[in-house]
């Protein structure tokens, strides 16, 4: 089996990449597959919570490439364990040229979280632009995918957005809510797949479109296969 590799990027800081990687790696993890996360960001926030995941959780490789970003991602593969089947790359904010053609030269699909504000939305549209022009993800055959993150509301904010990625031909997956529970589950280094069902129910419903298009495949809504067993989780 080669391993599937998710590139999580955009060039906006503050959209919550670390949020989308880690709850992405924990559902793979939770499953049984051999996970991996490859932190390019120099602030380290994904390998921070590789490090506090309790011993009982599901074990989830931790690969800093920040410090190397030179180097690139080909002359740092040994730090990747061979047995890993999905890799997950956490970018920087606003990646350098030369990086981002590195990352894309190895990563089948692209997920792009996206803030709610106007800000955000535009930087997000001309990130999208860079990466079809620039990028020439439509030549190398990378999926690419748009999700709202961090929603407080309902409203509308994400209309445009929508319009724009759906005239590309892009997925506008699904918006994460800005849940206390996301926040419980980092503090924990744990992902809400992780934890117990009557906690993060629907956070676990409203992410499963996310990780189910990483694993190739068409979004569907639904609660987890009931034979994951979550973790427990001590409350501070």
């Amino acid at each position: 089996m080669s391993m599937n590799t998710t590139l999580v990027v955009n060039a906006k800081g503050g959209v919550g990449k670390t949020t989308i990687t880690t709850n992405l790696a924990s559902f793979f993890a939770s499953r049984g597959v051999p996970t991996t996360i490859a932190d390019f960001d120099p602030q380290g926030s994904s390998l921070n919570w590789v490090q506090h995941r309790p011993a009982s959780a599901p074990k989830i490789y931790g690969a800093d490439l920040s410090s190397r970003i030179g180097a690139g991602l080909a002359a740092n593969r040994r730090q990747i364990p061979r047995e890993t089947r999905q890799l997950i790359l956490d970018a920087p904010a606003g990646p350098s040229r030369l990086l981002l053609q590195d990352l894309l030269a190895r990563t089948q699909s692209i997920l792009i979280p996206v803030a709610p504000s106007s800000i955000d939305i535009h930087a997000t549209a001309n990130f999208i632009k860079e990466l079809l022009l620039v990028g020439q993800v439509r030549f190398r055959s990378i999926r690419v995918a748009v999700l709202a993150n961090r929603v407080r509301s309902a409203r509308p904010v994400y209309a445009p957005l929508e319009r724009f990625v759906s005239s590309l031909g892009i997925s506008f997956l699904t918006k994460i809510s800005d849940s206390d529970v996301y926040v419980d589950a980092a503090e924990s280094g744990l992902g809400v797949f992780e934890m117990p069902a009557e906690h993060a129910e629907a956070e676990q419903r409203e992410f499963l479109p996310v990780a189910t298009w990483a694993q190739g495949e068409e979004p569907i809504v639904h609660y987890p296969p009931s034979n994951v067993v979550p973790l427990n989780v001590a409350r501070a």
